[in-house]
């Protein structure tokens, strides 16, 4: 076996250089002496019998009396079943030491937490910023995968669709109504006006129920609404306001879940919607 698979043994059952080499000699070689596996893994004699005691205790070989004592690792499907039963005895003791805290935590950091919270600003409370692209697209992808009513899209062309579609296609496969405004392709650069184009291209094909409008004027500010309602109870929303001179990398991204606010995003959406933009396929009708 190789380096690396040792390496991702390791890995995968939380074992150190040494404890990772044994088992994984021991699953090649079959049954030996603690010298021998010394001599064939360059472990030293010194440490062989803690490694070895290490794996024992762990399940993953078993000891074989005799003078002198011989060690086999068990099967590989064992070995990870008792990976499985070692986390999760891990994860209880983990779980009942908190537990014995709990009390004394919530008792004294409870108050101060409560006095703290009474000096965040309406603003704070309003929403939180990302930075634009990995972390907004992350975003953008939770939303999809939270909405219960709708998706409303609003973006010039769509051109980071790739990084989120596998949210977006669970939300689309989950029948979550998507509609996306897309900037009129009259407004956009060359680079942009393509890149759109593949996008609608490919939403039309492999999202045929999605539906697609172009607005006629230019977007101050485009995003994700997800849920919105006029009861200001429901609804999560993702924005970036227009700001041509500052580079795409040093934006930031605006996240709420303040029902009022998402209610007032979802209702520029529907005004923008139903009176100034118009259908994609007119496109393909004036080309006719």
């Amino acid at each position: 076996m190789t380096d690396d698979t040792a390496e991702d043994l390791g890995e995968t059952l939380d074992l150190r250089e040494y404890e990772a080499t044994a088992l994984t000699q021991l699953l090649t070689l079959g049954r030996t002496t603690a010298p021998n596996l010394a001599e064939a893994t360059g472990i030293p004699r010194a440490r062989i019998y803690d490694v070895l005691d290490t794996l024992s205790n762990a399940g993953y070989v078993k000891e074989i009396p005799g003078r002198p004592k011989e060690y086999e690792a068990k099967d590989p499907e064992t070995i990870l079943e008792r990976a499985v039963e070692n986390r999760r005895q891990s994860f209880e003791s983990a779980r009942a030491e908190i537990d014995t805290f709990r009390d004394q935590f919530v008792s004294e950091f409870g108050p101060v937490y409560e006095r703290a919270s009474e000096d965040v600003t309406p603003t704070e409370d309003l929403f939180h910023v990302v930075d634009v692209g990995e972390p907004s697209e992350t975003e953008t992808r939770r939303l999809y995968g939270s909405a219960d009513e709708e998706i409303a899209v609003i973006t010039k062309s769509f051109a980071y669709f790739e990084s989120v579609r596998p949210a977006f296609e669970a939300a689309y496969d989950s029948n979550v109504p998507i509609r996306v405004l897309l900037l009129d392709p009259d407004h956009l650069s060359a680079e942009n006006r393509t890149a759109q184009a593949d996008v609608i291209e490919t939403l039309q094909a492999d999202f045929p129920d999605v539906a697609l409008r172009y607005s006629e004027k230019a977007l101050p500010w485009r995003g994700t609404i997800v849920d919105p309602s006029m009861d200001y109870e429901t609804g999560e929303a993702i924005m970036l306001v227009e700001e041509k001179d500052v580079p795409l990398s040093m934006r930031q991204a605006a996240v709420t879940e303040n029902g009022s606010f998402v209610a007032g995003l979802g209702r520029y959406f529907e005004l923008i919607w139903e009176y100034d933009s118009r259908p994609v396929d007119e496109d393909a009708d004036r080309s006719d």
